[in-house]
């Protein structure tokens, strides 16, 4: 088959799958029956085609996902509706800064001094605005890490290959320990993006749930803890570097995670 027959072919293979769903317009649709009346390759993929679409439509053939995935992809929806009402009420409220900021120059157009002017518009304007929290961002790196099929850039449980496989990658050394012996092995590592920044991301297991633990440079400060839409969190400082760990584990074990993580990169 020459290269420009090739390409034909694959103009009608396009339209093969929308034409049995019934998703071609009246022009196109007319357009493939004509042309399967005289392509015998295109009428044998059709067929094909349509009988594995038979198959897969019999009862007890589709795969059924487990509760978990079920449970974890409404909590990613939920999460995704909460911050997109989050950026909703952050955008009415710079159009509302915006509004009385407008209303105040209509209102002191007759103040000869701009001074005065300025003042009163940066303190309209000067308002914090709504952002994100960083629960929020961690909380969704953690989602959508194992519904977009990306927990692990590096899948392995050997921290001499993880922790090497960052350079060049991040501008930092994050520590790497595998805790299999604690009751957390480790899976593997990625690269992340939180806060404005490329993070180091370690994946460890607890019991069949996940626990991702983000790092980056950052200023010492207290232990934390916190809890969010079933998540829990766990925050420490060492060795000029910020740890966030994450995961639907108890809080206890998140905690432990923590000490053991601790003692095993600072003996």
């Amino acid at each position: 088959m020459s290269g420009g027959e090739q390409n034909e072919h694959r103009e009608w293979n396009d339209l093969l799958h929308g034409f049995i769903d019934g998703e071609l317009d009246t022009a196109n649709a007319a357009r493939f029956e004509a042309h399967l009346a005289t392509c015998r390759e295109c009428a044998d993929e059709m067929e094909n085609a349509l009988m594995v679409k038979r198959l897969s439509a019999r009862e007890g053939v589709k795969w059924q996902a487990p509760d978990a995935v079920h449970a974890r992809v409404q909590a990613a929806l939920s999460l995704e509706q909460a911050m997109m009402a989050r950026a909703a009420v952050a955008r009415n409220q710079t159009e509302n800064r915006w509004q009385r900021a407008w209303r105040l120059l209509r209102e002191w157009s007759f103040v000869p001094s701009l001074a005065v002017l300025a003042a009163s518009l940066m303190l309209v304007l000067n308002v914090p605005q709504q952002s994100q929290t960083i629960e929020d961002q961690l909380l969704a790196s953690h989602v959508r890490s194992m519904l977009a099929d990306h927990l692990t850039d590096v899948l392995t449980s050997d921290q001499h290959t993880v922790k090497p496989w960052f350079n060049g990658k991040i501008d930092f050394s994050p520590p790497v320990v595998d805790l299999a012996a604690q009751g957390f092995p480790l899976v593997g590592g990625r690269v992340d993006y939180l806060d404005g920044r490329v993070v180091a991301a370690l994946i460890y297991r607890r019991h069949g749930h996940v626990i991702n633990l983000f790092i980056w440079p950052g200023a010492s400060g207290a232990h934390g803890s916190a809890e969010k839409d079933g998540y829990n969190f766990v925050e420490w400082h060492a060795d000029g570097l910020v740890f966030w760990a994450v995961s639907d584990v108890a809080a206890p074990d998140l905690s432990t995670f923590r000490d053991d993580f601790t003692r095993a990169t600072n003996p």
